[in-house]
């Protein structure tokens, strides 16, 4: 039994989609322009494909799953640009550079309530690539089981426990520099 095809107006579409789009894709990825890019490549791939579009599904929710597959594609491809080597150690142990400073703090300073830290750490994440900020604000900001961040990011367990791993050391080193060297 063959379906009808339904017509979408794109033009419609873009105007009542597209800020949902954005913030959507903002939300995942933390940068403005890759934001951008992934919504305008949602629509292209729309246009490419509405011929297929039976009408299963409200429109909106057919532009929400191929935005979905437009930022796991992203971070699948930049996953597999994370560079292997290992800055931090030498075998089983710190290279003497990279070796953590202890951080002092008072007791009166409770980091989660200070707004200056927040924005900062907020910034350290961002510096992340992509993908790793991605799977950072999902673990521990949205509270994302590991199977569902790797689904959505498109990534291997193993990947995602390294992506982790080298994402704590990155933001320990940023918010030395930033935040406890100050």
């Amino acid at each position: 039994m063959e379906h009808e095809t339904i017509s979408i107006d794109i033009t419609s579409c873009v105007t009542l989609y597209t800020k949902e789009l954005y913030s959507w894709a903002y939300y995942k990825t933390g940068n403005k322009t890759l934001s951008e890019d992934l919504v305008q490549d949602t629509f292209l791939a729309a246009i490419k494909s509405q011929k297929n579009f039976k009408g299963d599904s409200e429109i909106k929710t057919w532009l929400f799953g191929i935005l979905k597959n437009k930022i796991a594609d992203y971070f699948r491809k930049a996953s597999n640009k994370i560079p292997s080597s290992n800055i931090f150690f030498d075998g089983d142990t710190w290279n003497e550079k990279e070796i953590p400073a202890s951080w002092k703090m008072t007791e009166d300073k409770e980091l989660l309530d200070d707004i200056a830290f927040k924005n900062t750490l907020s910034d350290c994440i961002n510096k992340l690539p992509a993908i790793w900020s991605s799977v950072i604000r999902m673990k521990f900001i949205d509270d994302r089981k590991t199977e569902i961040i790797c689904s959505e990011n498109g990534i291997s367990t193993n990947n995602y426990w390294q992506i982790i791993h080298r994402s704590k050391l990155q933001l320990r080193k940023c918010l030395e520099l930033n935040w406890f060297s100050v």
